[in-house]
C-alpha cells in the first residue's frame, strides 16, 4: 500500500518512493529504505516534511543490515553528491563555451541551456549546498574564463539560498551571473590571456568587457530584467567609482551588491596562469576591507562570510594530526570547528581513507591552518576524484 506520511511519523525500515513536500525542491536518485535514525534526522535537517511510502516493502530491523549500502541513493552523502555536482559543473563549462562562441560570432545567445543548467544547479544547492560549493574548488588555471562565470553563478545561488530569497528570483539572478562576463570574449586575446599584471592602458581595455556584456545580454531573446540587472551591476561600487556607469549606492540593488561580492571572492580565490589564488580566509579579509572602504555592502559581506563559513565547504585544512582534510560541512553552533574529511597523510605523504571528523566532538583534533593543494604538489581534481571513489 502506498501512503503519504509526515516525516515525524516515519520509521527505520520504511521504503521511500519519493519526497512529496516541499515539492520540486528535493529529488531522489531512486527509491530506497530508511536504514537508520540518523538518515531520518538528516532528512529533517534538510527540511523534508512529507514522504511517499510503500508499506508493502517495509523491512524489520534485522533485515535492514543487508541494505545498508542503499543509503547513498536516498540521501547522497558527500562522496556521492560531489560526483553529481562535478557533472553539473562540467556541463556548465561546455554551455559557457558555446555562449562565448556565439557572442564572438555575433549570434544571439541561446538562453534555453542556460536556464536548464542553472535550474539544475539550483536544485542541487537546495538539496545540498555543500556539494557544489566544494566542486567549484576544482579549477584549471588555463580555464578561468569559462569557470569564473559558472562559479559566480553557483556562489550567488548559494548566497541567495542562505538569505532565503524566493526560488524564482534566485533562478533569475543565477542566469544573470552565468552570463555576466560574456563580453570578455570581445577583449583582445593578448590582454585577456596576459601572463602578468595589466598596464593601466590594458586595464582600461579590459574594463570594456562590462559594456560588451551588457550589450550582448540586452540582445538575448527571453532575458529577464532581473538577470540583466545583476549582470549590469557586477562591477559597480557603492562609492560610485565602479564601472561601466559609475552608479552610486542608492542605485545599486541588493542583487547587484550580492553579485559584486561573489564576483570578487571568486576572482580572489581562483588560481590563474599568472597568480595563485588566495586561501578563502584571506579573501574574506579583503572583502571586509573593501566594505570598510565603501566599495561593497558591509552587511552583505558579513552575511556572505557567515554563509560560506569561517572555513568554507571545499576548503583544504591542515590538522594537528599532520593530515590534510577537506571541509565537508559547517557546525553553525561552533563555526571554527567544522566537520572535515581527512584524506592525505603528510608523514609519509600518501592518500588514505579515513572517517569524517566532527571537530566540535573530537576536541583532541584541531585545524592548524588553511592550505592550498599546490602547497603539497596536489591538485583539487585528484583530491575530489579520490574522495568521490573512496570507500
Amino acid at each position: 500500500m502506498i501512503v503519504e506520511q509526515d516525516i515525524s511519523s516515519v520509521q527505520v525500515g520504511m521504503y521511500v518512493l519519493d519526497i512529496t513536500r516541499p515539492k520540486n525542491r528535493f529529488h531522489l536518485t531512486k527509491a530506497s529504505w530508511l536504514i537508520s535514525e540518523s538518515m531520518i534526522d538528516e532528512l529533517k535537517r534538510k527540511g523534508v516534511e512529507r514522504l511517499l511510502i510503500d508499506t508493502s516493502k517495509t523491512k524489520k530491523q534485522s533485515q535492514i543490515r543487508s541494505v545498508s549500502k542503499e543509503r547513498a541513493s536516498l540521501i547522497p552523502g558527500f562522496n556521492q553528491d560531489i560526483y553529481e555536482a562535478s557533472k553539473v559543473f562540467n556541463e556548465s563549462k561546455n554551455i559557457q563555451k558555446n555562449l562565448f562562441h556565439d557572442a564572438k560570432n555575433g549570434c544571439p545567445l541561446d538562453l534555453a541551456p542556460v536556464k536548464a543548467i542553472t535550474q539544475k544547479s539550483l536544485y542541487l544547492i537546495f538539496d545540498n549546498p555543500d556539494a557544489l560549493a566544494c566542486v567549484i574548488n576544482i579549477r584549471h588555471k588555463d580555464e578561468y574564463l569559462l569557470e569564473h562565470s559558472v562559479a559566480v553563478s553557483i556562489l550567488l545561488t548559494i548566497f541567495a539560498f542562505y538569505l532565503k530569497i524566493d526560488v524564482e528570483i534566485a533562478h533569475e539572478i543565477a542566469i544573470g551571473a552565468f552570463l555576466h562576463d560574456v563580453g570578455k570574449i570581445m577583449v583582445p586575446d593578448y590582454i585577456l590571456n596576459k601572463p602578468d599584471k595589466l598596464t593601466d592602458d590594458e586595464f582600461e581595455i579590459m574594463k570594456t568587457h562590462a559594456s560588451h556584456s551588457i550589450s550582448i545580454i540586452e540582445k538575448t531573446p527571453g532575458i529577464s530584467a532581473l538577470s540583466l540587472e545583476v549582470a549590469k551591476l557586477h562591477h559597480e561600487k557603492l562609492n560610485g567609482e565602479g564601472y561601466p556607469n559609475q552608479i552610486s549606492a542608492e542605485q545599486i540593488t541588493q542583487y547587484g551588491r550580492m553579485i559584486s561580492i561573489c564576483d570578487i571572492y571568486d576572482a580572489l580565490t581562483s588560481s590563474r596562469c599568472y597568480k595563485e589564488g588566495y586561501p578563502q580566509v584571506k579573501a574574506f579579509t579583503i572583502l571586509r576591507a573593501l566594505a570598510k572602504d565603501n566599495q561593497l555592502d558591509d552587511f552583505l559581506v558579513d552575511s556572505f562570510i557567515q554563509c560560506m563559513g569561517v572555513y568554507p565547504v571545499g576548503a583544504l585544512v591542515q590538522l594537528s594530526s599532520n593530515r590534510l582534510a577537506i571541509v565537508e560541512s559547517h557546525n553553525h553552533k561552533d563555526p571554527i570547528r567544522p566537520i572535515v574529511k581527512p584524506f592525505y597523510s603528510l608523514k609519509p605523504k600518501h592518500f588514505e581513507a579515513a572517517q569524517d571528523i566532527d571537530l566540535a566532538v573530537f576536541e583532541s583534533e584541531e585545524i592548524v591552518k588553511c592550505v592550498r593543494a599546490d602547497d603539497f604538489d596536489l591538485n583539487m581534481e585528484q583530491i575530489i576524484e579520490f574522495l568521490a571513489h573512496e570507500g
